[in-house]
């Protein structure tokens, strides 16, 4: 096991934090605008999201960064400051977490499908690469590639982060198929992690798509497919759309009922996704203490 994972998990489940679209939204973001831009625009407001996690327990916080690699980005005319992008979002996650947590950065999708031969695979690699590498040079901790639903996508990301040299974790959404434990793609929990570990992940897990009391479940099934560390990270239920707003009905003394039977299952880094806040993982925090 990589030494950093090893020290993490030394002493049981590790507290991560929770989501940073929805912090940034209610931060003064457009929606529909780019969220990593604020790296370099608004970069005390995105240091305000990660400090907040730190403040109430989370030993892992991700960074501002989850749409900048050079394919999101360019849809908002940033493929140019790619780079810079990343640098600045692990540096303001880098503050926050002073030495009270440790920072992964955070690797998302990169719009593109490789079997549409949107791009060519050696493109989609070199990309994440460049994003990947950002973020070592940066001082990142490790890496998190996450809510991927396609695995050659994954493994792509996977290993271009793990050519970095730094811990990975590797993540992919399950919510499809009847019984939603399947990929966008049709892949199933031990399918993806078979292609993750073949990746060269450090750490296995699962993100996004449902929630909390949907994911233990999931976590079962990671837990029996692999010895890797789990990871997890739910949503605050699913989300409706109320007054033209979107809503998550969830509450964090809900969610935190619901994270002992993640440990029960095997979940080895817990926190939460999209529509969850602080306060839920201070509350997850609490009964992680008991």
């Amino acid at each position: 096991m990589n030494e950093l994972i090893s020290q993490l998990t030394a002493d049981g489940p590790v507290l991560t934090d929770g989501a940073w679209g929805t912090q940034l939204l209610a931060r003064g973001l457009d929606v529909g605008a780019c969220p990593d831009a604020w790296n370099l625009s608004n970069p005390e407001k995105v240091e305000e999201v990660a400090r907040a996690y730190v403040e109430v327990g989370s030993r892992v916080i991700i960074t501002n960064t989850f749409g900048a690699n050079r394919f999101m980005l360019a849809r908002h005319k940033l493929a140019d400051r790619t780079v810079e992008i990343n640098r600045a979002g692990v540096e303001i996650s880098r503050r926050a977490a002073g030495d009270r947590a440790v920072v992964f950065a955070s690797i998302g999708q990169s719009g593109v499908i490789l079997m549409m031969g949107e791009v060519p695979e050696e493109e989609l690699r070199a990309a994440f690469v460049e994003q990947a590498q950002a973020m070592a040079d940066a001082g990142a901790d490790g890496i998190v590639v996450e809510t991927m639903s396609d695995p050659a996508e994954a493994r792509v990301a996977v290993a271009a982060a793990k050519g970095t040299g730094l811990p990975v974790v590797g993540c992919m959404t399950f919510d499809s198929g009847k019984d939603g434990d399947r990929t966008m793609m049709g892949t199933t929990v031990e399918q993806a992690v078979e292609q993750l570990t073949e990746a060269g992940a450090d750490v296995i897990g699962s993100n996004c798509g449902q929630g909390i009391e949907e994911f233990a479940a999931i976590c079962r099934r990671l837990r029996a497919a692999t010895d890797l560390p789990v990871w997890i990270k739910a949503n605050a239920g699913l989300p409706e759309m109320v007054n033209d707003q979107t809503v998550y009905n969830q509450t964090a003394e809900g969610f935190a009922r619901a994270v002992p039977a993640l440990v029960e299952a095997g979940a080895q880094f817990i926190g939460g996704c999209c529509g969850t806040s602080p306060e839920f993982i201070r509350a997850a925090k609490e009964v992680l203490a008991q």
